[in-house]
């Protein structure tokens, strides 16, 4: 039963109609869940952007964050400057606000050898993440 939990959320997480997307000169893989109304201004490097996200570990398929949660905020940061892990960092740019965008994160472009053990996320561990572009920071949509 545990097993078919467990497929069901990694099914959830990485899968749909769409297909994953290389990211140039990453490992990290992309797929757009929601696409964002057009005319949505996009992230660009040095943006800060405020996000929902939803961290899932690919060995366990045990969620380690989400904004959502109760108690929990939207999540801000400054983009393509180095200040999340590097799969979460060069795979949102180029999102637009109102975008829902599923990033396949190998290890090394996660939390690496270490991992985050308070997070239970393991050494070499890989992530699935789900980051919704709520906002950027001076850039406003056009709807």
């Amino acid at each position: 039963m545990a097993m078919l939990a467990r497929s069901s959320l990694l099914m959830a997480l990485c899968t749909s109609a769409r297909a994953w997307e290389g990211i140039a000169g990453l490992k990290t893989q992309k797929m757009t869940v929601t696409p964002a109304p057009e005319g949505s201004p996009t992230i660009a490097k040095g943006d800060t952007i405020t996000v929902h996200a939803t961290g899932v570990v690919k060995e366990t398929d045990k969620k380690f964050w989400s904004t959502k949660d109760p108690g929990q905020q939207p999540f801000t940061y400054n983009a393509g400057v180095g200040s999340v892990i590097t799969g979460w960092d060069q795979g949102l740019l180029g999102a637009a606000v109102g975008e829902v965008r599923k990033l396949d994160i190998p290890a090394e472009e996660g939390y690496g050898k270490g991992g985050f053990p308070a997070w239970g996320i393991p050494p070499n561990g890989g992530l699935f993440s789900e980051i919704e572009v709520l906002s950027i920071k001076g850039k406003s949509a056009e709807l």
